[in-house]
């Protein structure tokens, strides 16, 4: 995995690397950047916390290395706080590029000023406990998706999408792919053609149909 494969998919966003995937990967729940515009990838490290607990992200967070996404879910999220401004402080200092939350965070108004990212399920001041130790580097499940540790998370205002690690290079070629055939439509769009036309809609739309009255 390298950074300029990362750095790619970051620019991509999250619809055209969810289209080149095969429409594979969304994490398909409302999500909130908490600060609006930012475009990220890098590898997934998960924390699988107890039911409304976060002492798993504070295990977690002993092997965040610079780059990488920080998961952090539980078996059924709930508006509990599992990530607030102490737990940024940390996530900085090891050099994490986002953290997703899939579950509540707090001290938004400190978490929006970190030098990464923050994507959050909801924003909560309840807080969690410590008490249950939880699992660190597991597959987990959020939106639909699987995501194993390791596999490429993208997230921008759109929202958040995965690539499983294994498909990394096939789908930077997907994605560069789309992007030119994109450029193209683009331009056509611009000289006046209408997709209603270049797409057929307007063909099939204005045919006889089959059995029915001419």
């Amino acid at each position: 995995m390298t950074a300029a494969a990362l750095t790619e998919l970051a620019d991509a966003g999250v619809a055209t690397v969810y289209e080149a995937y095969g429409r594979r990967g969304l994490l398909d729940v409302d999500w909130t950047p908490l600060t609006p515009g930012r475009r990220i990838a890098g590898p997934a490290r998960i924390a699988l916390c107890g039911q409304g607990d976060n002492r798993a992200v504070h295990e977690a967070m002993t092997f965040v290395r610079p780059g990488e996404v920080l998961v952090l879910t539980m078996p059924e999220p709930e508006p509990v706080a599992l990530f607030g401004d102490l737990l940024a402080t940390q996530a900085a200092a090891c050099g994490a590029a986002a953290v997703l939350v899939n579950a509540s965070s707090r001290d938004s108004v400190d978490l929006a000023q970190q030098e990464f990212g923050v994507w959050t399920r909801w924003l909560r001041a309840r807080g969690a406990t410590k008490n249950e130790r939880g699992s660190v580097d597991v597959p987990v499940e959020i939106g639909g998706t699987t995501i194993e540790p390791g596999d490429v998370i993208v997230l921008d205002d759109d929202g958040v999408t995965a690539v499983a690690s294994s498909d990394l290079d096939a789908t930077v070629e997907a994605v560069r792919a789309r992007i030119t055939k994109e450029n193209g439509l683009r331009a056509r769009w611009a000289a006046g053609e209408f997709s209603y036309d270049a797409y057929g809609m307007r063909e099939a739309d204005e045919s006889p149909r089959s059995g029915a009255p001419s």
